[in-house]
């Protein structure tokens, strides 16, 4: 896959939030009338793409009828090893940025603390936050195979 693209409300502070999580802006450029850019980091590329006139985004996460993309997922396995010690870490990351400068930040919002996933022969652990839009972002490691 070459990239996945979001649509935001507003592009610099998508930025700065992807930013925080690891990502770098590799590309800046317009998408007809609008602000776009591509971003690296966690093993991906995103875009993102501001909206003029932004209609909140449906609940993806907590509304158990919603069809349609779900999530981004990212494996954190290579990154760290402990999700839920990374995880209060972004918190409190984020918890300062907003502190420091509450137009450009708000505190993290987790949609589900780290919890054990078995997925075919493999456990995961497992993470849910929501994007500066928020939009639902998961982050995942192999903890190890089932038995």
């Amino acid at each position: 896959m070459h990239h996945a693209s979001i649509r935001t409300a507003n592009i610099h502070h998508a930025i700065a939030f992807y930013e925080k999580l690891g990502f770098t802006v590799c590309e800046r450029f317009t998408a007809g009338i609008t602000l776009a850019c591509w971003l690296e980091g966690l093993g991906g590329r995103i875009e993102l793409i501001q909206i003029p006139e932004p209609k909140p985004a449906p609940d993806a996460f907590g509304d158990e009828h919603y069809v349609g993309y779900y999530h981004l997922s990212f494996d954190l396995t290579d990154v760290s090893t402990d999700l839920p010690t990374w995880l209060a870490s972004l918190q409190k990351s984020f918890a300062e940025a907003s502190s420091q400068n509450p137009e450009q930040f708000q505190p993290l919002v987790i949609l589900l603390k780290p919890t054990q996933q078995i997925i075919g022969d493999r456990v995961y652990e497992v993470a849910f936050i929501a994007d500066a839009d928020g939009l639902p972002l998961e982050f995942l490691r192999v903890l190890g195979k089932t038995q």
